[in-house]
């Protein structure tokens, strides 16, 4: 079987573990509001500023630009994301930008997460490997739950996914070798870099993840080794 010698699960957050979209809205809107921009749709305001993440991240995956950390590219992509909409990021009080920021630590779990995650945890170490750094990560799980056993992921590699040293580092860290680590995520794209390197896939979909409208990551586009439709019933698959 592909998960016997499996020892670690670790999980791609944004999307596959929490709802960004919904939790960057919700914080969004009281902002735009008290700013007059009341005609701007929140949840569209969220699609632009996440519009921002992958090409910010670019410029450190290629070596152009040593690694920060995402909150430091989160605020850098919220500049850009008002410019987007015609609002002048200067004019705004930076306290206020600073806040907002930290909208992306308090996410809020899928409903099958915590449960799934608990239930997964009974049999495996279960860490996120994502690009959101460590502070991040841990006040998204102090305020939400999750019963992550470690932080791990880009700050901990120095690398942002879908880099192999973001996958093969966080394995290392972990002592593991890659086929002994599963990675767990809704985006065949951050999957299929994980093969790469090794690891086990897991595909879970999140089909709402980018609003009712979503066409990507609907269907595995690959033969991953477990395919699911929320952490419920991976763990029905990995546990027996």
């Amino acid at each position: 079987m592909a998960w016997d010698k499996v020892q670690a699960l670790v999980f791609d957050v944004f999307g596959t573990v929490v709802d960004w979209r919904s939790g960057v809205a919700r914080e969004a809107a009281p902002f735009l509001a008290r700013h007059g921009r009341r005609d701007i749709d929140p949840a569209a305001f969220a699609d632009a500023w996440r519009s921002h993440y992958s090409p910010s991240m670019e410029a450190v995956r290629s070596g152009l630009r040593p690694f920060v950390r995402l909150d430091v590219l989160h605020r850098e992509n919220l500049e850009a994301a008002l410019r987007d909409v015609d609002m002048d990021p200067a004019a705004l009080p930076p306290a206020e930008l600073d806040a907002l920021n930290l909208a992306w630590h308090r996410l809020d779990p899928w409903p099958d997460a915590l449960e799934g995650l608990a239930r997964l945890k009974a049999r495996y170490i279960i860490a996120p490997l994502s690009n959101g750094n460590i502070r991040l990560m841990l006040d998204m799980a102090k305020r939400a739950g999750l019963p992550w056993d470690a932080i791990l992921g880009a700050e901990v590699a120095q690398a942002y996914k879908p880099m192999p040293e973001a996958y093969l580092r966080t394995a290392e860290v972990l002592g593991l070798a890659p086929a002994e680590v599963g990675m767990v995520a809704a985006h065949n794209g951050d999957l299929a870099a994980a093969r790469q390197c090794g690891l086990k896939t897991a595909f879970v979909r999140r089909p709402t993840e980018h609003g009712p409208g979503q066409t990507s990551d609907l269907q595995p586009a690959q033969d991953w080794d477990a395919v699911a439709d929320d952490f419920g019933q991976l763990a029905d698959q990995l546990l027996g």
